[in-house]
Parts: structure tokens; sequence; C-alpha cells
């Protein structure tokens, strides 16, 4: 009987993803038709024209996902260690139930916070960035002197999507290091290493398979994020802009979709249908990629003392 539920649980998933996919091919295949392959390679988004592309928003997903990533990984993986290894034992409960809060709380907030709150004060860090690093390709911008150059940028976009995956990410890793063998680690200390060296030889090779998870449970959550996004970004479809991620403007796919849905005619939607299969299919990738990843470096299969 468990074997049963068990088989059929993991065929009812694979059926909804099947499905998914599917429905997403069917309803998107008359745009993916008359654009062909220019889908995937054009920028412009007018589909009554016959002039549409996912090409600038798929580049604008990527883009922010990583800031994202970039912002939330390390951030993670010290929230995470510290609760494990040296955060005093009645406070580790706590810390991890507010974690896990965290982790629940509706895009919706974040995207809120951040467009009202962190925004008119990330403006000043864009304008120091664009002002003393602009030689660098992706923080120049046009006027770097000027504040009104940098509101609505992928860059606070991703300050914003990272906020919101540094819970999740903190989570799967904490879990983990929790794990790490205690016999290891008291072996390690006997040998007199110090509490530093016991997380660098120890619980941070036993956790690589979680630090690895993590990062790509949230790099899942940031590619498919729209609200938060959504009310952030100003969007525009110039790819080159949107390598310049400190100047205004910015785009993504789900935020393409949830802008144009509702004033789209049947030829947009099918052409909106096409955008969400791209993302389909690029998750798909990512967590394809991950499992290999975290299958190649198991917890515990690295430690050294």
């Amino acid at each position: 009987m468990y074997r049963s539920v068990a088989r059929g649980g993991g065929a009812l998933t694979l059926g909804l993803m099947g499905l998914i996919g599917l429905f997403l091919t069917v309803r998107s295949w008359k745009a993916l038709h008359a654009a062909g392959l220019g889908f995937f390679t054009r920028s412009a988004w007018q589909p009554s024209f016959g002039q549409f592309g996912v090409w600038s928003a798929l580049l604008g997903t990527v883009i922010i996902a990583v800031i994202a990533l970039v912002i939330a990984v390390p951030v993670a993986i010290c929230t995470a260690l510290f609760v494990t290894e040296y955060a005093p034992p009645r406070l580790r409960r706590p810390l991890t139930s507010f974690v896990d809060v965290l982790a629940a709380v509706p895009s919706l907030i974040y995207g809120l916070w951040g467009r009202f709150f962190l925004q008119p004060r990330a403006i000043y860090l864009s304008r120091f960035l664009g002002t003393h690093f602009g030689f660098i390709p992706f923080f120049h911008t046009k006027e770097a002197g000027s504040v009104a150059s940098y509101p609505a940028s992928t860059f606070i976009a991703g300050i914003v999507v990272a906020l919101m995956i540094v819970p999740i990410c903190t989570a799967v890793m904490r879990e983990v290091f929790s794990q790490a063998p205690p016999g290891e680690k008291e072996g390690a200390l006997a040998l007199g290493g110090t509490k530093l060296g016991v997380i660098r030889s120890v619980v941070l090779p036993f956790g690589k398979g979680g630090i690895i998870g993590g990062s790509m449970l949230g790099l899942g959550r940031a590619l498919g994020e729209t609200i938060a996004v959504t009310l952030i970004i100003s969007p525009v479809f110039d790819p080159h802009s949107l390598t310049h991620v400190l100047q205004t403007g910015g785009n993504s796919i789900a935020s393409l979709i949830a802008l144009r849905f509702s004033e789209s005619n049947e030829f947009g939607i099918s052409a909106l249908m096409a955008a969400g299969l791209t993302l389909f299919v690029l998750t798909l990738i990512v967590n394809a990629i991950a499992s290999a990843v975290v299958a190649r470096s198991r917890s515990g299969a690295a430690t050294e003392i």
C-alpha cells in the first residue's frame, strides 16, 4: 500500500507537470508558429503588428535572479551558520521559527515594502555605485550624479527579490548544517581546531549539497517572481539598457505577463503563453542542473579534519 501511494504521488506530480507544459505549448503554438525562432531573439513586444520576442524579458529575468542570488546566498549561509553554530540554544528555536515565518510572507508585502520604503533609500546606494564604480560596464549610467537616473532599476528589483529568497535559502541550509556529524566536529576541536576551523573543515563541506540546493531553490523563486518585480521596475525592451542594472528600466517574463495579460487580444495572449512556456522550460532546466550538481556533491561526502 505504501509503495502504491508513493508511486501514485510521484506519477501524479509528473503528470501535472506534463499537463502544464502541454497546455502552455498548445496555447502558445499560434504565436510560436508566426514568430518562428525569432521569438527568442527579438526584443520588441508588439504582437498586434507581428513584432514580438522574449529576448529582452528573458535577459531581464536572468539578471534580476543573478543579482538576487549574489546578495542572498552569502546572507543565507551566514544566517544559517549563526543559527546552528553560534546562537545560544534557547534562541535557536525562536530564530528558526522566525526564519520560517519570513519565508511565508506574501510576495505582495515584499513588493509594497520595496516600492515605498526600500526604493527611495536604495537610490543613494545606486548613485554611489554609479559614481565610484561606473567604469564597470554593469554599473555604468548615463547621468551618474543624478538621483532621477536610478529609481525603478533592475538593481533595486534584485535587492527586493534577494530579501524574499533569503528565508527560503536559509531554511534549507540551516537544516543541512544542523545535521553535521557531532563526532567529526568534536574530533576537530580535540585536535586543536577553532570554531571557525570546525565550520570550514566539517560543517561547510558536509553542507555543500544543502548550499547548492538552497541556492537553486531560491533561484527558482527569483526567476518566477511577479508582483514584487512588477511594482518596482519600469518596463523597457532594450537589451542594452537592461545590462546597465543601476539605471531606471527593467523587465522580466513574469512581470511582462502580469502587465500585458488584461489588455491583450487572442493572439497577444498566445504570445504571452509562449513567454510563459519559455519561463517554464528555463525553470525545469535550472532544476535539472541543480539536481545533477547536488547528486555529485552529497552532504557529508567531502568532510575533512
